[in-house]
Parts: C-alpha cells; structure tokens; sequence
C-alpha cells in the first residue's frame, strides 16, 4: 500500500466500539422465548447468523435481557427471519419492559405456535427456525454468544429456491430485509451470481 492510499484510512479506537462508525450488513431477525410465567417473549436480533453449515444457528445478547434468561433456563429458542413489510413489527419488538417487567405489546404482535419447541413465531416471515440450546459462549465484553441446533425449520414457498426458477427471480419477487447498523434498513430486490473461482469447495 503506497503512503497516498493508507491515507485515506482513519484509524479506529478499539478502545471503543468500533461498530458506529460506519455501515454493516446483517439479517433482522425475532428471537421468540417462553417467560418464567408462561407469557411469550420475543426480542429482535441482527448479530445472528448460521453457525455452521451442519443447522446450527447463533446470535448475540445480553446475559440482561430475559431472552437470554429464558433460553438458558429452558433451552429452547424460535426464530423468525422477517420481511421488509414487517420492519415495523420488527421494531415494536424492541419495546421496553413496563416498570412491572411486562411487554404489552408482544402480546399484539401477529404470532403462531413452533411445532417442536415452546415458543412462538411471527406470522408472515420468511424462514422460521426452531432451535435446542447447543452451547453458550459468555464473556464476549457485556454480551454472550447463545448456539442452537436446529430442530425444525420452515420456509415460506415463495422464498424457497428451486431448480426451475432462477435466483436473481427469486430475490426481486420475495426481497431480504437487511438491516444496516446503525439503525437503518433496506430491502434487497436486486442479486448477481457470485463468480467463485473454478474448482471452488465450501
């Protein structure tokens, strides 16, 4: 690298989070759990991804918020990835706890029951995984990696690939909803084929 091209670098302190000072990519995703008291809990996630190609999937939180709780007491976990029609559901499930611990607006989200764990999913996503708590990474600053094996997933027919209809078809008639940290979205109706090199094994 030439000294004319690293100065066009700015030098982050990584005595600080890093994260706000420029855009990523990742999924919105809603992590549905079961309280203590029965209720249904769901929270969304963007630090969330598959953890390997063997149907694990993974996401960060808080060992604070009661998703975290209530996946390490019952060790079950369900996850809905939404659409872009749905970033308003998706935000109303940041709502704070009242002062007495509820979260009202749950309770008006749109939502059906996961086949084979105890928790419930978003109507109207696309994919919808249901998962038995694998492993918990703790220690990672103020958060914790939370794994799990996928018992049962769904996805919803128009976001399904198949042989006979092309990808780049796919992606513009069902978009993605990305989310852009810090606090923006968009929606994904345009896709190219990656040119992976010949011979190229995952």
């Amino acid at each position: 690298m030439t000294d004319t091209e690293s100065a066009r670098l700015i030098e982050l302190d990584t005595g600080e989070s890093i994260w706000e000072s420029f855009f990523t990519v990742f999924p919105l995703v809603i992590v549905g759990t079961r309280e203590a008291d029965g209720s249904d809990d769901l929270a969304p996630k963007h630090l969330a991804m598959p953890m390997s190609w063997k149907n694990h999937f993974g996401f960060v939180c808080t060992p604070r918020h009661n998703t975290y709780q209530n996946i390490r007491r019952d060790r079950q976990f369900a996850v809905t990835y939404m659409r872009p029609s749905q970033t308003v559901l998706a935000s109303l499930a940041a709502t704070p706890r009242c002062d007495d611990g509820s979260k009202p607006i749950v309770e008006a989200l749109p939502t059906f029951a996961a086949k084979s764990v105890d928790a419930v999913l978003v109507q109207d996503g696309y994919l919808f995984l249901e998962c038995e708590l694998e492993q918990i990474v703790d220690g990672l600053g103020d958060n914790s990696l939370i794994i799990g094996r996928i018992v049962a997933a769904r996805v919803a027919e128009d976001a399904m690939r198949a042989s006979d209809r092309d990808d780049e078809d796919l992606v513009f008639e069902s978009p993605l909803l990305a989310y852009l940290y810090p606090g923006r979205f968009t929606e994904i109706t345009n896709s190219n084929k990656l040119p992976f090199p010949a011979g190229f094994k995952r």
